[in-house]
C-alpha cells in the first residue's frame, strides 16, 4: 500500500490533472478504479488454478505452486506484488469516488469495486491492511497494520456491496457494475464466510430476478468464452474488460496464454487429475454421456485449456462473476440449509446444459452426496477461471481433493516483501513464508 501511495503509478488512467478537490466530474477516477483491476487478473487466474489441482507449472522456480514450502516467495515480482499493488491502487480511486462524487451511481460503482478489491486482497492473503481515504497519509503507519479478515468483511466489503446494491441498478451494462453484480458478489462473500443463510438471500434475489434483467444461461456452454462471445453476453454478470490495446501493471503472460500452454514455463499446464474428473462426470452420469463442457475447458492431446482461444488473444475479458457460478452456489446454500430438493433443481439447470442426465434425490438422497455433487459441477464448470483453489479453500476440502496433507498456513499467498520493507515491518508475513 505504501506503493500505491508514493510512487508514479498512483497516476489515473486516464490522466487527471485536476486536484480532487477542483473535480466535478469523476468519471475519469472511476474508470481508473476499473482499469486498476487488469493487473490483477492474470495473477488471480494464476493462483486459482495453478495452485490447485487443476493445472500446474513444470519449470522452476514456477513449480512452487504445487510445492507447499516458503519457497513460493520466488513468484513475488511476477504475481503477489502486481496484484497487491494494482488492487490497492483501484482502492484508492474508489476512495477518491466515494469521498467526493456527488452522483450516486458513480459512488454505488465505487464501492463496488472498493469491495471486489479487498475481496481478492482477502482470498488471496487473509489479514490486509485497510484505507478507506483518498487521501492516507504514509508517515501514520497505524494504517498499514494488518485488519483481520473477519473485520475487512464486516467492516468494508459487505457495507459497500450493500450500499451498492441500493445505489444501482439492475441493467447490465458491459464491464460496469450492476445491482446484480453487488448481490451476486454478496452472495459468494457470505459463501465464504459460511454464512449460508444470508447467502441463500443474496443469491436467491439473483436467481429469481436474473432473467428480468436480461440475465440468462446461454444454451450452450460453447458460446460464452472467446472474443467472439462476448458482446452482450447475456451469462455474464460482470467482467473486467480487457483491451491489447489498454497497457497495464502486468506485463507477462497473460492468463489465457498459462492456460493455453503458451509460456515455456508450462508448455503442458492440463493437470492429469482435471481429465479425470472429467472422466468420472462421463462415467458417473446415469445416461452414460459425454460432458459437454470437456472440448471447450481441456485438450488432453495437447495436454492444455483451449477455454480461451487464442484468437482475439489479449482482448480476452475476464470473467470475475457468471450466472452458472452463482446458481451453483445458490444450490451449495439450500442444501447447506436443508433444502436438498430445491439445489437439486438449481443444480440440474448447470447439469444438463452440459448434456449430462438429470439428476435426481433418488441416488442423491443425503446432503453430503448432493454437497459433493455441487462441488464436482462447480469444479468442472469453472475450470481455468481462477475460482478451484478458493473453492477449496472455502469448503475445507484442500487436503481430500489434493490427495495430501497441507499446513493451512499455506492456504493463504506471501505478502510482497516490497510492502514489509516500505513499512520497516509494520505490514507483516503470513505464517510460513
Amino acid at each position: 500500500m505504501l506503493i500505491t501511495a508514493c510512487d508514479n503509478n498512483l497516476e489515473q488512467f486516464p490522466p487527471i490533472i485536476a486536484s480532487s478537490s477542483s473535480l466535478k466530474d469523476f468519471s475519469g477516477v472511476l474508470n481508473g478504479a476499473y482499469y486498476y483491476q487488469l493487473a490483477a487478473v492474470t495473477p488471480m487466474a494464476v493462483m486459482g488454478d495453478f495452485r490447485a489441482d487443476n493445472a500446474h507449472m513444470i519449470e522452476s522456480p514456477y513449480t512452487e505452486f504445487d510445492q507447499f514450502t516458503p519457497n513460493l516467495k520466488a513468484m513475488d515480482n511476477q504475481f503477489f506484488r502486481p496484484f497487491y499493488s494494482a488492487l490497492y491502487k483501484s482502492i484508492l480511486s474508489a476512495n477518491n469516488v466515494i469521498e467526493n462524487s456527488k452522483d450516486a451511481i458513480q459512488v454505488g460503482e465505487a464501492k463496488f469495486v472498493r469491495a471486489l478489491s479487498y475481496f481478492k486482497l482477502v482470498l488471496v492473503f487473509g489479514d490486509v491492511p485497510v484505507n478507506l481515504s483518498a487521501s492516507p497519509s504514509p508517515s501514520d503507519p497505524s494504517i498499514f497494520e494488518r485488519k483481520s479478515a473477519s473485520s475487512v468483511y464486516n467492516d468494508v466489503i459487505i457495507p459497500d456491496l450493500n450500499a451498492a446494491i441500493a445505489a444501482l441498478g439492475t441493467a447490465r451494462v458491459t464491464g460496469r457494475a450492476s445491482k446484480y453484480a453487488a448481490q451476486g458478489l454478496l452472495g459468494k462473500v457470505y459463501m465464504h464466510m459460511g454464512n449460508f443463510a444470508l447467502a441463500e438471500t443474496n443469491l436467491a434475489a439473483v436467481v429469481n430476478g436474473a432473467t428480468a434483467a436480461g440475465i440468462i444461461l446461454k444454451p450452450s456452454f460453447t458460446t460464452i468464452f472467446g472474443v467472439a462471445n462476448e458482446a452482450n453476453n447475456t451469462e455474464v454478470i460482470f467482467a473486467t474488460k480487457i483491451l491489447a490495446s489498454v497497457t497495464d501493471e502486468y506485463g507477462f503472460t497473460d492468463f489465457w496464454g498459462w492456460y493455453g500452454g503458451l509460456d515455456t514455463k508450462s508448455l503442458a499446464p492440463l493437470d492429469a487429475d482435471l481429465v479425470a474428473a472429467f472422466d468420472a462426470m462421463d462415467t458417473d452420469d446415469s445416461g452414460g454421456k459425454t460432458d459437454l463442457r470437456r472440448a471447450v475447458t481441456i485438450n488432453a492431446g495437447k495436454t492444455a485449456s483451449p477455454k480461451f482461444p487464442q484468437t482475439g488473444g489479449s482482448d480476452h475479458d475476464w470473467i470475475e462473476l457468471r450466472l452458472a457460478d452463482v446458481i451453483l452456489l445458490y444450490a451449495e446454500a439450500l442444501n447447506e440449509n436443508g433444502n436438498s430438493t430445491e439445489a437439486l433443481v438449481q443444480l440440474n439447470k448447470v447439469h444438463t446444459r452440459a448434456g449430462l442426465t438429470t439428476l435426481t434425490n433418488v441416488v442423491l438422497n443425503t446432503k453430503p452426496l448432493v454437497r459433493q455433487a455441487i462441488y464436482n459441477e462447480r469444479r468442472l464448470e469453472l475450470a481455468f477461471e481462477g475460482h478451484r483453489w478458493f473453492d477449496l479453500v472455502r469448503t475445507g476440502t484442500v487436503n481430500a481433493e489434493m490427495g495430501q496433507t497441507i499446513d493451512s498456513k499455506y492456504h493463504l499467498f506471501p505478502i510482497p516483501l516490497s510492502e514489509i520493507l516500505a513499512t520497516n515491518g509494520v505490514i507483516t508475513q503470513n505464517d510460513g513464508y
